[in-house]
């Protein structure tokens, strides 16, 4: 079970990984070893998704799925197919939960009555200040 929210839980028999040869570090291994790995996760068929979550994905997503609605997560950063595994799963919750995040709608505060009188006040007071300051007095001499 891969958690991606709260409300939100995909089984892992959901997700399929498919392993090939990696262009990234290993030497030698590059040549003989499968370490690359892409998760496929079927976006459109996937019983854990509501519908309003599969359009965000789409949405947002749209790059990374291909027509028939399946998601590809690739991986070829590591040198072991498991670790390549374990960053693509990664990934996959990353992209996830960035995709489905709601911001909050922010409500502005009014000002209270009281503070714009205030600040009004303090205005013409330091008004008041610097053209007093500027004032030429004569002198008695």
């Amino acid at each position: 079970m891969v958690l991606i929210a709260e409300n939100l839980e995909i089984p892992d028999i959901e997700l399929t990984f498919t392993t090939s040869r990696s262009s990234g570090p290993g030497g030698q291994n590059v040549n003989k070893l499968n370490t690359r790995v892409t998760l496929l996760f079927d976006i459109d068929r996937s019983p854990s998704l509501a519908e309003e979550q599969r359009l965000l994905l789409h949405e947002r997503l749209a790059a990374r799925i291909s027509k028939q609605g399946i998601m590809r997560v690739v991986s070829q950063r590591h040198r072991t197919q498991l670790a390549n595994r374990a960053q693509a799963l990664r990934r996959f919750v990353d992209l996830l939960q960035t995709a489905l995040y709601e911001e909050e709608v922010r409500i502005p505060a009014a000002v209270p009555p009281g503070m714009s009188e205030r600040r009004l006040e303090e205005k013409r007071l330091r008004s008041r200040l610097k053209r007093e300051r500027s004032t030429v007095f004569e002198r008695d001499e």
